[in-house]
């Protein structure tokens, strides 16, 4: 690799779905990482292979159909984890096993439970069994931030000369800040033997929120690898940012003086696709993909960007892709039209029933607002389109009724196993009374833990995304619905979650 390359890993399936109630379907993945190659990332982490076998069966399906970018699965330090992972990406033109173990005191003595020599020999095993499967390893010391120099020190040059050829440095608690993390990355750099015959990589949580400044202090150190998210997606408080890395590198290219592979004009509709997967809202206020990204309201800042955008831009809305998302169809598109629209957008369907299901959705909107963007189309390919049609629980008929003065009132219809069944119920709004309704029907005993509305498309008559987080028996999911009435959207979003905390339902990767 030459020197002035920055690989681009992006975890959003594997780090990215460890946030509560973000793990996705196997369909779910293959949309993302294509559309992941499609922004030209460079190593795709699919999953966990041993936590679940839909996770393994995503990762294989993943390998299956991407071609360009790199496919990785992660493995602890164990054998079956190892072989698992390499089974999993075995279908990938291009794969990567990346295997790891905790290497701090605090982490070897209350949860490995070994002593620093048995940690150094797991490791070395590790990347011998990984290399059976692929010449493409990449070896993590879990907890590298709170571990003692001299061990990583040992560690690292063992696992070089085992074979690993990436070699990561990550930050698992987000415990670091930026001079010191460049300064850690610096001293492992000239202290490893043969630390030029491998890409050195860093990994950083943003519990400190300092994940994307130790990521680009570990880059100006050395490291040619930063492994990052959409979004920052993560658990606690996420990851770096894939975005903000990018156009950091690309904006301060006076300071970084290094290239990635990103088509940073696919960064926005990725984001979107990732929030609209997940639930996972974008604050406005989102450095790059944020809805205020690039909005002035000072008027000193209005005037100054009328007069020369570059008074107070740094980079263009359109380089990242903000207005990419251009009116493509409206109510008179034909079939071939939505089908090919589709396919630009990366979404491939399973059968021609799925297409004429969405086609009917599209037509259907159509008629209630005269724009359609991008956005709405993704939106409108849903679990349901996606080959999960068959759901316990479908919204049949909603009516509410609010007024000043009167307690709200729902009327609601669900379908349950294709059976009609019908309640009504007083709220304190119409979205209360709409779900306590359903739950009178179903009877599910769910915890609601969140309610979020997003506007998908700019415009009053724009249609509203919900997101629901629902928590039962230990296990937490995310419920997504989107219609241009606000109330249906929600009962949707409901609904979508109680099918997903379904017995019969398994994402990807289990969160209990």
């Amino acid at each position: 690799m030459k020197n002035d390359q920055l690989i681009i890993f992006d975890t959003t399936l594997r780090d990215g779905e460890q946030s509560p109630g973000a793990a996705m379907t196997k369909e779910e993945k293959i949309r993302i990482a294509r559309q992941l190659e499609k922004l030209g990332v460079n190593v795709i982490e699919a999953g966990f292979a041993a936590a679940s076998p839909g996770d393994f069966e995503a990762i294989h399906a993943v390998a299956e159909v991407i071609k360009k970018s790199t496919v990785c699965s992660l493995a602890r330090a164990n054998e079956n984890d190892i072989r698992r992972a390499g089974e999993a990406i075995k279908p990938a033109k291009h794969g990567r096993i990346h295997t790891f173990i905790a290497t701090s005191p605090i982490h070897m003595e209350n949860k490995l439970r070994m002593t620093p020599d048995q940690v150094l020999e797991r490791a070395i095993q590790a990347v011998k069994w990984a290399k059976e499967y692929t010449d493409d390893v990449e070896f993590s010391a879990e907890d590298a931030v709170r571990s003692e120099m001299d061990f990583l020190v040992k560690v690292f040059t063992a696992v070089i000369e085992a074979g690993a050829k990436t070699i990561n440095v990550p930050d698992t608690v987000g415990y670091s800040i930026p001079a010191l993390w460049g300064e850690r990355m610096q001293q492992l750099i000239a202290r490893v033997p043969n630390s030029d015959k491998v890409v050195w990589s860093t990994h950083c949580h943003n519990d400190l929120g300092m994940a994307v400044a130790n990521s680009l202090a570990a880059v100006m150190a050395g490291a040619r690898q930063v492994e990052c998210t959409i979004n920052g997606l993560g658990e606690r408080a996420g990851n770096a940012s894939l975005e903000e890395i990018v156009m950091a590198v690309k904006t301060r290219r006076d300071v970084f003086n290094l290239e990635t592979s990103i088509d940073t004009t696919q960064i926005v509709p990725t984001s979107k696709l990732i929030s609209t997967i997940t639930g996972y809202p974008v604050q406005p206020n989102k450095a790059v993909v944020g809805a205020n990204a690039f909005a002035h309201e000072s008027g000193i800042h209005q005037d100054g960007v009328l007069k020369h955008r570059e008074t107070y831009e740094i980079m263009r809305a359109e380089d990242v892709g903000w207005g990419a998302n251009k009116l493509t169809l409206g109510k008179l598109s034909g079939r071939n039209a939505f089908r090919t629209r589709l396919k630009e957008l990366g979404i491939e369907l399973e059968s021609e029933d799925a297409l004429n299901a969405a086609f009917a959705r599209f037509k259907e909107l159509a008629d209630k607002k005269s724009e359609i963007f991008d956005e709405d189309i993704q939106a409108l390919v849903s679990d349901e389109v996606l080959g999960e049609g068959d759901d316990t629980f479908k919204l049949v008929y909603l009516h509410v009724a609010s007024q000043t003065g009167e307690t709200p009132h729902a009327i609601v219809t669900v379908s349950d196993n294709g059976e009609e069944k019908r309640a009504e119920a007083d709220g304190g709004g119409p979205v209360d009374a709409a779900f306590k309704a359903i739950e009178s029907i179903v009877s599910s005993g769910a915890e609601l833990q969140l309610y979020s509305v997003n506007n998908i498309t700019s415009g009053t008559d724009a249609q509203g995304e919900v997101t629901v987080r629902l928590s039962k028996g230990g296990r937490i999911v995310n419920g997504q619905g989107a219609d241009t009435d606000i109330v249906i959207a929600s009962a949707k979003a409901y609904l979508n979650g109680l099918n997903k905390l379904h017995p019969r339902f398994e994402r990807a990767h289990p969160q209990v």
